[in-house]
């Protein structure tokens, strides 16, 4: 079933973990994609697996922190796709995992810079593509960690809490443009973001802690990629038509406690 069919997607932070599983997942169900990201290498390699499969695909690199950047290739995407139609902020880095009072002003800036004004500059430059497009979709990526907290990465956690209410204001800002705007907040999902993140966080059996984070969920283990991907392609599709300013939980039940 072609659920996104004809769908020009922007995905930004597409060439690795749940960013790609989007691409993969929407392109399956009938979208273009537009790829962002700063991995040159491996967006390109997507791109081409996309076309292989028969999708219309294209990578842009993007730093998400830069609005020249941004505002650059986005315009480019609805030059050459013709439009926009779905928007997916999924850019994010973990950041420094220090008490508050350890970390230093850059360690804030930067997980600030990209997690919450990359959110800001897509969104701000797409907003006239999707006003364009008649009927158009936000998807934020948060976290449970926009949710709840956690003893530790301070600025992920402070980041992904503005996520969830950016995508809140937006969504009440441009529901008279017919665009809705929702976030999605995954669980622990094995991506390289989160092994870098168990890794630097002293594990030295990546496997054993992969195990014990999983049980942190009631369903008892990490979540796929494809797991969130699904979750977007709802969100993005006209079966969320009447879904705006939500908040979709992925999370296998760890926020129900």
């Amino acid at each position: 079933m072609k659920r996104l069919e004809d769908k020009v997607c922007i995905i930004t932070g597409a060439a690795l973990g749940i960013g790609r599983a989007c691409a993969m997942r929407m392109a399956q169900e009938g979208a273009r994609i537009a790829i962002f990201d700063v991995l040159d290498d491996a967006g390109a390699t997507l791109a081409d697996e996309l076309r292989v499969l028969g999708a219309d695909a294209g990578y842009w690199h993007v730093d998400v922190s830069r609005e020249a950047d941004v505002a650059r290739a986005i315009d480019a995407v609805a030059a050459r796709f013709g439009a926009v139609h779905v928007l997916v902020n999924n850019a994010g880095i973990a950041g420094a995992s220090k008490p508050t009072h350890e970390l230093t002003e850059a360690e804030w800036d930067r997980v600030q810079a990209v997690n919450v004004k990359g959110v800001f500059f897509c969104t701000k430059h797409a907003i006239p593509h999707l006003r364009r497009a008649g009927r158009a979709s936000i998807v934020n990526l948060s976290s449970i960690y926009g949710l709840v907290g956690a003893p530790d990465v301070p600025p992920y956690h402070a980041a992904k809490g503005a996520v969830r209410l950016m995508s809140k204001t937006d969504a009440l800002l441009y529901a008279a443009d017919g665009i809705r705007v929702n976030s999605v907040h995954p669980g622990y999902i094995r991506t390289p973001m989160v092994e870098h993140h168990l890794r630097e966080s002293g594990a030295t059996d990546l496997e054993a802690a992969i195990v014990e984070v999983g049980r942190l969920h009631p369903l008892g283990h990490m979540g796929e990629a494809d797991d969130i991907a699904w979750g977007v392609v709802y969100l993005a599709s006209d079966e969320a038509k009447f879904v705006t300013g939500a908040e979709l939980v992925i999370d296998g039940g760890y926020t129900a406690r």
